[in-house]
């Protein structure tokens, strides 16, 4: 994890439970106040050995205690991009529910093909925010683009627009107090959405509230990772056309 910067102002539906806030209530602090953490050099620290902390190839999730493109941050983003490009040897995700900043926020050599190592994902938990954040995230020139629908709030209809510009849809429930109910026929129809478009699809989590079939279930933190992989519906189009190959050259 890189949180460079650490707050957030709540920006839509899917914050109403946001885990930030709920930790930093435990401690009394404001998550509303965005600062700059002990972090924010991490991917240019070095070692005793003149080595660099965070060897190449790791990837960085970025910024997931607050958004990088908050308006709060806009006088350290500009440094922030330099330690990114300085470390094209790693790879950088980051997700955001201000995808009408973005534009305004990368750095003047981003060009029209970015940064190779940056995947930039934009969260919609709901149909209001996909029909509100899609047509804006679709247009950048983002090399790597992925949508999160998480926490699922209800079903959502993409309306034929998820294409080859989007790498991936990822979906996942909500956890945590007073989480709200995912259904997994919301779920599958996403699934589906995406294996007509050909996009790849990875369920990601069932939520503390899970509904299947019509029986609503409590599922316990630990478990709702692992009973979203036990459903076994991620689906990834590379994968599956490499299989067909293999059938065909047998």
């Amino acid at each position: 994890m890189w949180n460079l910067w650490h707050g957030c102002h709540k920006k839509s539906e899917g914050c109403k439970n946001c885990y930030v806030f709920r930790r930093d209530a435990q401690f009394e602090k404001d998550s509303s106040e965005v600062r700059k953490t002990a972090s924010y050099a991490l991917p240019v620290q070095r070692d005793r050995r003149g080595q660099w902390k965070v060897p190449a190839g790791e990837l960085l999730w970025t910024c997931f205690t607050s958004d990088f493109f908050i308006e709060d941050a806009d006088e350290w983003r500009a440094e922030a991009w330099k330690m990114i490009r300085l470390r094209s040897d790693l790879r950088f995700y980051m997700a955001t529910k201000r995808p009408e900043r973005i534009s305004e926020c990368l750095p003047l050599d981003w060009g029209e093909d970015g940064y190779e190592n940056v995947v930039i994902c934009c969260t919609m938990e709901n149909q209001r925010r996909a029909d509100e954040r899609i047509p804006i995230f679709h247009s950048l020139p983002l090399p790597h683009k992925e949508i999160i629908c998480e926490p699922l709030l209800e079903g959502i209809d993409f309306k034929g627009e998820l294409g080859l510009w989007c790498r991936q849809v990822i979906v996942g429930g909500e956890s945590g107090v007073g989480a709200r109910v995912c259904d997994y026929d919301w779920v599958l129809d996403i699934r589906k959405q995406c294996v007509e478009s050909g996009v790849s699809f990875h369920f990601k989590q069932t939520g503390a509230l899970f509904r299947r079939s019509g029986r609503l279930y409590n599922i316990p933190r630990h478990l709702q990772m692992q009973q979203a992989r036990r459903a076994s519906i991620g689906y990834n189009p590379v994968a599956m056309n490499k299989k067909d190959n293999q059938r065909v050259n047998k």
